[in-house]
């Protein structure tokens, strides 16, 4: 059974870092070893919320105490997402060698949570440089959106011909894979949003249909890089794979964004569209675009 660890926030009430990426992860048959950095009541979206933030070394601790039990050797992939500081952030990559050790095929799958297009950076300062210079091409996988793949790779994304440019170079930093989500560019539909994969046996890109929510969920993109790294286990390292997990993954999201409209909630409608996570009702064809 592929075994990953997920090593984000976690919150009681709703569904974001952890628990927007553990349930469906186990929905599609992986094993999950979740290591919370926090625990608050409810994403800080809300403006109110309780909990506590997690020390460095509670993160350390918990993972020896899991290779102390049952050892790292089966570990298949780490994830990683929202870094609130860069203490957090060493303890990541600590983990990251300690579980490539065991197992040298294992993959770092790091969606670099930093910011979003109109909102700007929304981390502590010093956190997007540090990702930059050193998460990044500790990577095998990096999931960001569009504006934080602007400010990795160093260059504006504005055209699709920016997208494949600024995804290559941020290639050219470590990562085999880069997956670009949220992304809208110049001749684009606007209508549709898009996601774009550039890996070294080609680049593929699909675009979705924009859903009209009343009030945007946080944790999409907590979702989507689960979903890729699941789909990218599955798929394996064949010339194909990437298309497909970018298929897989983008009918994932586009069935939990129907399900989470129809709900008419703040939070992602994680549990009326498990099924259609994992057997979603509709197929996408990825564009190839070299």
């Amino acid at each position: 059974m592929t075994h990953v660890i997920s090593i984000q926030s976690h919150v009681a009430y709703g569904y974001v870092g952890n628990r927007a990426a553990v349930f469906p992860l186990q929905r599609l048959g992986l094993e999950v070893t979740a290591i919370n950095t926090v625990q608050f009541s409810n994403h800080t979206g809300y403006g109110a919320f309780t909990g506590d933030v997690f020390s460095p070394d509670h993160l350390r601790n918990v993972l020896d105490g899991v290779e102390s039990l049952v050892g790292l050797d089966d570990v298949d992939a780490l994830l990683s997402g929202y870094m609130g500081d860069e203490g957090i952030g060493r303890a990541v990559l600590d983990s990251v060698d300690r579980v490539k050790q065991a197992n040298p095929q294992a993959l770092y799958c790091c969606d670099p949570v930093m910011g979003d297009v109109g909102r700007g950076f929304f981390v502590r300062e010093g956190i997007p440089e540090w990702m930059r210079d050193h998460a990044i091409a500790r990577a095998d996988i990096v999931t960001p959106n569009q504006f934080e793949l602007a400010f990795l790779a160093g260059r504006e994304v504005n055209t699709l011909e920016d997208a494949l440019a600024a995804a290559a170079a941020l290639r050219a930093k470590g990562p085999r894979v880069v997956l670009i989500t949220s992304l809208e560019v110049a001749g684009d539909d606007q209508r549709h949003i898009g996601m774009l994969v550039d890996a070294p046996s080609g680049s593929w890109r699909i675009a979705t249909p924009k859903v009209d929510f009343a009030i945007a969920p946080n944790g999409a993109g907590d979702f989507t890089a689960a979903m890729f790294l699941a789909h990218s286990l599955r798929a394996g390292l064949t010339e194909e794979g990437p298309a497909r997990a970018l298929e897989q993954t983008a009918a994932a999201v586009q069935m939990l964004f129907e399900h989470t409209r129809r709900a008419g909630t703040r939070e992602l409608a994680m549990i009326a569209a498990q099924q259609d996570i994992v057997s979603p009702t509709v197929t996408l064809h990825a564009e190839r675009l070299r």
